[in-house]
């Protein structure tokens, strides 16, 4: 796994530096509930643009926390899968669904499946 560039050695703050954009998480969200193809990453509600999805995806293979691998030869197209260090962040993304809830109760309930991940 490469290191991230980071403001300092506080774990936070390189956890911030990994994933603290506006797409990040929400791309790992649409992993573990079963998106794998750049398509279906662009069909998400929350709209990402391709070019920054494309940046996203890149940046995350390059920090370990997805890979991929081809599907189709020609013209060449992956599939992107999170690795164990993306699986890693279903507790923090389950605790952020489970806030958002409480405190914002206008916010989407998760499925369970998700939850019970």
């Amino acid at each position: 796994m490469n290191e991230p560039s980071s403001r300092s050695g506080c774990p936070i703050g390189t956890t911030l530096d990994c994933l603290g954009d506006s797409w990040s998480l929400i791309i790992v969200r649409d992993m573990l509930t079963g998106k794998a193809r750049y398509g279906e990453f662009l069909d998400s509600p929350e709209g990402i643009t391709t070019n920054i999805l494309a940046n996203r995806l890149s940046r995350m293979e390059q920090l370990g926390i997805i890979s991929k691998a081809p599907y189709q030869t020609n013209p060449v197209r992956n599939e992107y899968r999170l690795t164990e260090a993306g699986h890693d962040l279903t507790p923090v993304l389950q605790a952020m669904c489970r806030w958002a809830n409480k405190h914002y109760p206008d916010t989407w309930v998760p499925p369970e499946s998700f939850m019970a991940l």
